[in-house]
């Protein structure tokens, strides 16, 4: 399998120097006192904004400081090449950076914040798909600068590496039991074959023969998770979907694990009580728990479809949280796994992401420390593109090529992508009816 293009642009290292007048003024903001803030923007991409640390004036930036990320935008060959283009505005591309003082939000729709200055740093892409290349490492100037005074100084640093991805286009909704291709280019490859079904009905076949009695253990683990739950009210259960590879050999599977049950007096899963999948792969002729995703949707008037995704090291070590967050359960979004710091891709991953695995200090930047046993997972490590509700869904997949080392890697990101996208469908408020595909013949249908 032949990899996509793509290159990570990310914003670190930063910090704020502000001369302090012998009176200061009482209106004046302290950034020792108040914290600072700036909004980074790269034409074409959502708005980033992030806290900016205050630095002594009379300290030096210290150059064995390891990469602390702010921001992060990943570019396909596509970002770049429109990047790329002249326009009469601009010759280069550039990174513009907008500095405030004060607290971020609002206040009775006026920004809080006030303007310092704004930093722009020309971006020159041409050759970082297969070479890293620093555009800025230092401070510079930002604002005026007075008679009495020296302007601020700003410190960051700004760097693009490149970051080869794999990506896959399932060819239909996951319940429709589609093909999944290999994008490159122009060119569609068929990789993996996938087929849906209902694994708690006379249907249980998930893979070859090899695979289809359950040892004890693998029961166990199915079993604990879908156990002892309240099932008063319909519900959707079963629900399972499994991978297989061009030779008919199955390679990962996604099994609803927990139905996922309105909560009493609602129509809607809660966070109390969400359903959840298991992520399986294939060893030692029996199928072994890879990653546990639980999803439900938001409280109140949004749309939201929460969700949860951790690693399953084995079967004695405590589940590792990879990523947390939200996407619009009308419109869609992208499901993200980045642990880089930042946003996730495009910018477009939730507030509520998460960063950092939930043993480890949030945003610390402790994957550069091996402070997380499983460290092997850093930076970005997969995306999921899916549509809302009622919409006809074919999830992209993008999976970092330092992830995928066996085909049993790439399809069990897949799996997850499937499991995504049937969450949607699967916290569907239960007055409203689902298509005939995922309704069991041995349930009533939804109305």
């Amino acid at each position: 399998m032949d990899p996509c293009p793509f290159v990570r642009l990310t914003v670190g290292n930063l910090a704020l120097k502000i001369p302090v007048a012998s009176k200061p003024a009482r209106s004046v903001v302290h950034p020792s006192l108040s914290p600072c803030f700036c909004k980074i923007k790269l034409k074409n991409f959502p708005l980033q904004t992030t806290v900016v640390p205050y630095f002594p004036p009379e300290n030096q930036f210290p150059d064995n400081q390891l990469q602390i990320l702010a921001a992060t935008f990943h570019l396909s060959k596509a970002d770049i090449d429109k990047l790329a283009q002249k326009s009469i505005f601009s010759a280069k591309p550039c990174l513009k950076i907008a500095v405030y003082t004060g607290r971020r939000g609002s206040t009775c729709g006026v920004n809080s914040g006030c303007l310092l200055g704004k930093v722009s740093v020309p971006l020159d892409l041409a050759g970082t798909e297969s070479k890293a290349c620093v555009f800025h490492n230092g401070w510079i100037s930002v604002g005026k600068e007075t008679k009495k005074d020296s302007s601020a100084r700003f410190h960051l640093n700004v760097k693009a590496e490149p970051d080869p991805r794999f990506v896959f286009q399932f060819d239909g909704e996951p319940e429709c039991s589609p093909q999944v291709f290999q994008i490159r280019g122009n060119i569609r490859q068929p990789v993996f074959t996938c087929k849906f079904s209902f694994r708690n009905t006379g249907d249980r076949n998930q893979g070859s023969r090899s695979l289809r009695s359950e040892p004890s253990s693998s029961r166990r683990w199915l079993s604990s998770f879908g156990s002892e739950r309240e099932r008063l009210g319909k519900e959707r259960k079963g629900w399972s979907i499994t991978v297989h590879d061009l030779s008919g050999s199955p390679v990962a599977a996604a099994s609803m694990v927990t139905p996922f049950v309105a909560s009493p007096g609602s129509r809607r899963v809660s966070l109390s009580n969400p359903g959840s999948w298991l992520i399986l792969r294939p060893g030692g002729g029996t199928w072994k728990p890879w990653g546990r995703l639980e999803a439900w949707r938001e409280r109140g008037s949004s749309d939201g479809l929460g969700y949860r995704f951790e690693l399953i090291p084995d079967m004695s070590a405590a589940a590792i949280v990879l990523a947390e967050s939200t996407l619009s359960s009308s419109k869609g979004g992208k499901f993200v796994i980045d642990l880089g710091g930042g946003s996730g891709s495009n910018g477009r991953v939730t507030p509520k992401s998460s960063t950092s695995p939930a043993c480890s200090p949030r945003s610390s930047g402790d994957f550069r420390y091996g402070l997380w046993p499983f460290a092997v997972h850093q930076g970005f490590i997969m995306s999921a593109g899916v549509e809302g509700e009622g919409k006809c869904s074919k999830p992209r997949v993008e999976v970092s090529v330092q992830h995928v080392n066996c085909t049993e890697d790439a399809a069990a990101y897949v799996a997850l992508a499937a499991a995504v996208d049937l969450s949607i469908d699967a916290c569907r408020l239960f007055s409203q009816r689902l298509r005939k595909e995922l309704c069991n013949h041995h349930q009533e249908l939804l109305g």
